[in-house]
């Protein structure tokens, strides 16, 4: 694992808050209860979870994106194509309801993290990127899994 920059953990982690957040208040209903009273039901549970999900895709495909603009000719058309997948991910599968789009977001971000791998196998991505990576995905499908197993 290579070492990851302060900075892009720090807001890696700040980037998880409605993920756990969401979780954990869908496991205590007095957490809940406050949160809806206090920030609205669309801040608590899935609801959260969901939004923020098909933000936080809609912004990876951007970031790959910009991984893409490093690099010319078939590589980049390749890339540039690969990276509007997460959005459209996010766009056409997370209706249906919580469980469905909950699992399908879960899928959004196992495939993104597929995509991170390729873009980081290409050179395009910082060395450090797999390492974040892994780690921020591997709390955000936990969070995920509360909402679709709970």
């Amino acid at each position: 694992m290579v070492r990851i920059p302060t900075a892009p953990l720090i807001l890696g982690l700040a980037g998880l808050i409605p993920f756990v957040w969401g979780a954990v208040t869908m496991l205590n209903g007095a957490l809940a209860s406050w949160g809806a009273d206090a920030l609205g039901p669309r801040f608590i549970g899935p609801y959260i979870q969901l939004f923020y999900g098909s933000v936080i895709l809609s912004f990876m495909s951007g970031v790959l994106w910009g991984f893409a603009t490093k690099t010319t000719g078939g590589r980049a058309a390749t890339g540039y194509a690969l990276s509007v997948i997460p959005a459209l991910w996010a766009f056409f599968m997370t209706g249906g309801g919580p469980t469905t789009a909950g699992l399908n977001l879960i899928f959004g971000f196992l495939g993104l993290l597929m995509l991170d791998f390729a873009f980081w196998q290409w050179g395009l991505a910082p060395r450090w990127w797999m390492s974040l990576r892994l780690f921020l995905t591997a709390i955000v499908v936990l969070c995920l899994s509360v909402g679709v197993f709970h």
